[in-house]
């Protein structure tokens, strides 16, 4: 779980009713309460004596056992992605030819990245067509594949427009943060 989804959770719950919640996922453990049920009680022994004043809610206390190893997915790493790849409009006139004729053709590619660390999928669900798939034309804001994190699943939009050339990713495998999902020929 990252820093920032973290914060999005102490948000919910400073926003809710609820007076503590626990989360477990593995090895990792977290458990949040707030001191909302104590302010109530306060408030109703104190309003016979005085008026009820609106004090500032304190943020909730966040308790995380330390964790002694992190969390690795019991999948296999798909394969290191390729070098970001240069604007087509640089590339050939900053690149000296290339001896393996397979990156040569990759390097003139844009890239679709993960923007969050979860589980890919290539459709809503199994029973129906991918976004997008080889061979494709897609257009800048087309959802392009879901990735799940925290059972949420996040539809990714294209920031490119192109034909997809390639899938980096296999169905229901863990991506990291940044790693590389399509290749898309923006001349294509």
């Amino acid at each position: 779980m990252t820093f920032k989804e973290l914060q999005e959770l102490v948000k919910l719950i400073n926003k809710s009713n609820l007076t503590e919640f626990k989360m477990k996922d593995g090895e990792f453990e977290l458990s949040i309460r707030t001191n909302k049920h104590q302010k109530q009680k306060q408030k109703q022994q104190a309003a016979p004596q005085q008026p009820a004043a609106n004090a500032p809610q304190t943020a909730p206390i966040i308790q995380m056992p330390p964790v002694q190893q992190p969390y690795s997915p019991p999948a296999p790493q798909p394969a290191p992605a390729p070098p970001p790849a240069k604007p087509a409009a640089e590339a050939p006139a900053q690149e000296p030819p290339k001896t393996d004729g397979n990156k040569q053709e990759e390097s003139k590619y844009l890239e679709i990245r993960s923007p969050i660390v979860g589980t890919f999928y290539r459709s809503s669900s199994p029973e129906k067509a991918p976004y997008a798939k080889v061979g494709d034309t897609i257009e800048v804001g087309q959802v392009v594949c879901i990735v799940e994190a925290m059972k949420l699943f996040n539809e990714i939009e294209s920031e490119l427009a192109g034909k997809v050339v390639k899938v980096m990713v296999e169905d229901a495998q863990p991506v990291e943060y940044d790693q590389v999902l399509f290749l898309i020929d923006p001349e294509g």
